[in-house]
Parts: structure tokens; sequence; C-alpha cells
């Protein structure tokens, strides 16, 4: 992971199995903090997880959901880029009473 945020701090493209592996670690580490099957959170392609206590979704379109790209993902659960900064941007997409995760970022030091 620390490959991958180096590249971006210098404005460099991560390679693709860089950014993978520090998305889906990030993932992980998120789960962790708000473990639940509430609110879906996708990255594609490169993972997606369930997470955040609450009634749990099981069939169709979730009602909770957070979606966005690797680079924006890395840079929100990091605190490089406020939530609320990204949400207002457009570059991050939470749809849902239960998607503002704030609260469980930053999930690494910044």
């Amino acid at each position: 992971m620390a490959e991958a945020l180096d590249a971006l701090d210098r404005g460099v493209e991560p390679g693709r199995p860089l950014l993978r592996d520090a998305v889906r670690a990030l993932l992980a580490e998120l789960s962790q903090r708000a473990p639940g099957r509430s609110v879906e959170v996708r990255i594609p392609p490169f993972g997606a997880i369930q997470c955040v206590a609450g009634p749990r979704h099981t069939r169709g379109t979730p009602p909770n959901v957070v979606e966005t790209d690797a680079k924006t993902w890395l840079l929100v659960a990091t605190g490089r880029l406020d939530w609320s900064e990204a949400v207002r941007d457009g570059r991050l997409r939470a749809s849902g009473v239960r998607t503002d995760l704030s609260e469980f970022l930053p999930l690494t030091g910044g």
C-alpha cells in the first residue's frame, strides 16, 4: 500500500497490481473496523465488501451503496481527501442513510 500511496503523492499512476492490492487492503481494514452487512462498498474493478452494523441486505440492489474509483478510495481511506469533499465533488457516490463512513476514516495514517 505504501508504494501505491507514494506514487499518488508524486503524481504518478500506480501500477495496476499495486493499486489492486492497496484497495483490497483498505477494504479489509474497513470490514474489520465497521463489521456488518448494511452498506456495500464498491471499488471497481478491484473489490467490494459489505460492512457497517444494521439491517442486512440479501437480495436485489442494496439500499446503502458507496462507490468510487480506486485512486479516490485510496485518498479518502487514508485521510488524504476528506469524505464530504469527495462526495460533494462527485468523486465518491454514497446513496442511503448509512453510507457516511467518515467516522471510520482514516483507515491508516495519512
